[in-house]
């Protein structure tokens, strides 16, 4: 049984300890013969046709977010050099709360070229992309971790905006690109993409409010799950609240049963990219945007709240000692258990499928060709992925090189909703061959644990075959 409170929870820190893959390398925007620049924007083409290695084509590694490592974890003040989660009682409830914001977000995402191929031919350039995709979100609020430091020291709690969320899928892409002769400087481009769903979480935690009463929480919750995917199935336990106005036991989901799960085809979308590119004199200005479209996903299940409902719980009777046996500290597993009590959720027996609009992307650029050195030119992108809680936003500018003909590098700066961070990018293209490597987002400073400090990192690496 997996639960989906736990998968909820423990992603907040499972997602710092290792990596998937990025979804574009925005490093290799604007650099020269970099293969895959047409899948950021689909005016792009290549000199030279391609065709790439089977799975090593373009394979993105990259973890995304603004809560970190060193915001959970913390060293024992009490000098045994172990590490402790934030909520131990040795921690100052102030300075562990200062490090949350009012969105603490955690996210991964993944695209690894199965097969790609790249050829002139149309009047343009065209390729033909298989890829695997894949990625999950999380966004917290401040007071989900207010509530797991300070436990019954406040009387009051509002924990609003709790979301969760994963996919993989896979898209079969078709693109083409072209100048347009009848206005000089100017090409367009386009792909139209076939998705293939294979599962999909999508969990959101509305609304919990929390009032201490006199041995008890009143809690008021709105709350919504879907998953879909082949075999799988909610289930339930029983919650017997106590006290002489407690009520009557009622049924909750309590977590997905994944024992039947069967991997597969469970979802079918359709999309476009659609991108321009336009040269003036020493600038080249470009647009596009991409996966504008749909997924369908079949085989769902739901559990809901049905709306806003309030009920008295005593299930919130944890102790910030430490040492309590009901210490959230101890207790991180009781604690999941207890969120699924809190939202309290039933099965619905709505239609068993789901239609969902796909997280669009939105490219500008601008690129200035130096005039005293024609191999160098510098880039500004903005990039803003629409995708509801997990929106984010980004400006990179590079510096971009390619001195001799087989060989062309980038250095860059992005500062966006996840903060500061800086990338480059090498790319070697002889004869029948290319190899590039970069990162988005440097990997920075490493516990004892190797764990990245910082949640942002990324790597991207490709080989590939010129003809």
């Amino acid at each position: 049984m997996k639960s989906i409170n736990k998968i909820l929870i423990l992603s907040s820190l499972a997602l710092t300890t290792g990596f998937a893959n990025a979804q574009n390398t925005y490093s290799g925007y604007f650099l020269d013969e970099y293969t895959y620049r047409y899948e950021m924007n689909p005016a792009f083409g290549n000199e030279k046709g391609f065709v790439s290695m089977p799975a090593l084509g373009n394979m993105n590694i990259a973890v995304h977010g603004s809560l970190h490592y060193n915001d959970l974890i913390y060293k024992n003040p009490n000098g045994d050099g172990k590490n402790v989660l934030f909520t131990n009682a040795l921690i100052d409830p102030n300075k562990a709360m200062s490090k949350f914001g009012n969105r603490n977000r955690l996210g991964e995402t993944l695209k690894l070229n199965i097969l790609s191929v790249g050829f002139k031919g149309m009047g343009g350039y065209n390729t033909i992309t298989i890829s695997a995709n894949e990625s999950a979100e999380v966004s917290l609020p401040k007071a989900f971790f207010s509530l797991a430091k300070e436990g019954i020291g406040n009387k009051t709690y509002d924990i609003t905006n709790l979301f969760g969320g994963a996919s993989a899928y896979a898209t079969i892409a078709l693109n083409h690109s072209r100048d347009i002769k009848q206005v000089p400087g100017l090409r367009v481009g386009a792909a139209l993409k076939a998705y293939l769903g294979i599962a999909n979480v999508d969990l959101r935690l509305k609304e919990a409010e929390l009032a201490l009463g006199t041995d008890a929480w009143t809690a008021k919750t709105k709350a919504e799950v879907y998953f879909s995917g082949s075999g799988a199935r909610f289930e339930t336990d029983e919650y017997t609240p106590k006290g002489p106005d407690a009520g009557a036991p009622r049924r909750y989901v309590s977590g997905i049963n994944l024992d039947d799960y069967t991997p597969g085809i469970t979802g079918f979308g359709m999309g476009l990219d659609l991108g321009a590119e336009y040269k003036w004199k020493d600038f080249r200005f470009s647009a596009a945007i991409l996966d504008l479209g749909f997924m369908s996903w079949g085989n769902t299940i739901k559990a809901s709240t049905n709306g806003v409902q309030s009920f008295t719980t005593d299930a919130y009777t944890f102790s910030t000692n430490g040492d309590a046996p009901n210490s959230f500290d101890n207790e991180l597993d009781k604690l999941s258990d207890d969120l699924a009590k809190l939202y309290q959720m039933t099965e619905t027996k709505e239609a068993h499928s789901r239609t969902r609009a796909m997280a669009a992307t939105l490219n500008f650029g601008a690129d200035y060709e130096f005039p005293y050195y024609r191999k160098l030119h510098f880039g500004l992108v903005n990039s803003t992925h629409i995708n509801g809680p997990y929106t984010w936003t980004q400006f990179r500018v590079s510096a971009n090189v390619a001195p001799v003909k087989v060989f062309s590098a980038n250095v860059n700066m992005e500062m966006g909703t996840y903060g500061v961070g800086f990338g480059w990018l090498l790319n070697l293209h002889v004869t029948g061959f290319n190899l590039f490597l970069g990162m988005d987002h440097t990997l920075g400073t490493l516990s004892k644990q190797f764990i990245p400090l910082n949640s942002n990192a990324s790597l991207n690496l490709g080989i590939n075959f010129l003809f």
